[in-house]
């Protein structure tokens, strides 16, 4: 593989750009592509089928554009489609639950984790599954946070409102005992300073997100595709199915170093 090709990243909307700020922070010379489903977002409600497909008509979008290793930078697709992903293409795929796993795993010291993140995210029990064998005695709570995604969608992800919805929505983790919390969701990355207040500086956030660029750099080593030094100026290309003016302003405010101009992009015609 040419070391100019790029990293995809997708996601079911803007919560990707978390994992994709994290690229531009540790893979500095690297190309990447991403691509948002604002359009059909959120994922959480939808049945896993429908998010399978959803991921497939991402993935194959990208791969079109020659990608070398693909990022499922979204908690809900991850859980349902991660390893039917994985058989369909040629490309190693990395998705952001194992890795914010280990992380927790790593942090905790009182065995008590919690795991937030949206209702599919939460049913398929991949975060408590995985922690759960790597640390049998454990004790997960997950909880779902279904209005989480849309705050961030809708740019209020630093409103009162926010404010209001996250001490609301984790009220029955208040008395949990958890030292560590999984936000397993990459939107909610963006709610980070809310979520920690609400819950209190003594329990440690883990962004799944952030964690997953860690393996993203030793795969790129692993399978050598890692561009090489002399890139001084990587391409960004951004994609998006829904308003690209609404993409632009979330993802530049979030992405403080590089400026954002979205394409537009219709997955259900292409």
């Amino acid at each position: 593989m040419g070391n100019k090709h790029a990293i995809g990243l997708i996601d079911s909307g803007v919560g990707g750009l978390t994992v994709l700020k994290e690229a531009l922070k540790q893979l500095p010379n690297e190309n990447l592509i991403y691509l948002g489903d604002t359009a059909r977002c959120p994922y959480g409600p939808r049945p896993a089928d429908q998010v399978i497909e959803f991921t497939r008509q991402m993935t194959q979008f990208l791969v079109q554009k020659n990608i070398k290793l693909l990022v499922i930078a979204c908690n809900t697709a991850t859980a349902v489609a991660l390893d039917v992903i994985r058989q369909e293409v040629a490309i190693p795929v990395v998705g952001v639950i194992l890795p914010g796993t280990r992380a927790a795993v790593k942090t905790t010291q009182n065995h008590q984790v919690a795991v937030i993140g949206t209702e599919g995210t939460i049913k398929s029990a991949s975060y408590q599954k995985a922690i759960q064998s790597k640390m049998p005695n454990v004790k997960v709570y997950s909880l779902a946070c279904p209005k989480f995604v849309s705050l961030v969608e809708s740019n209020q992800f630093l409103s009162p409102v926010a404010k209001k919805v996250v001490a609301e929505t984790l009220l029955p983790l208040q008395y949990s005992g958890m030292d560590t919390l999984i936000l397993g969701c990459t939107h909610y990355p963006l709610l980070r300073p809310i979520i920690q207040n609400v819950v209190g500086s003594q329990v440690h956030l883990i962004d799944s997100g952030a964690e997953t660029v860690g393996e993203v750099s030793v795969l790129l080593d692993y399978f050598e595709i890692a561009n090489s030094i002399d890139n001084k100026t990587p391409n960004y290309e951004f994609y998006t199915t829904g308003s690209t003016k609404m993409f632009d302003e979330i993802a530049n405010e979030w992405l403080d170093n590089i400026s954002v101009k979205s394409k537009h992009v219709d997955l259900e015609r292409d």
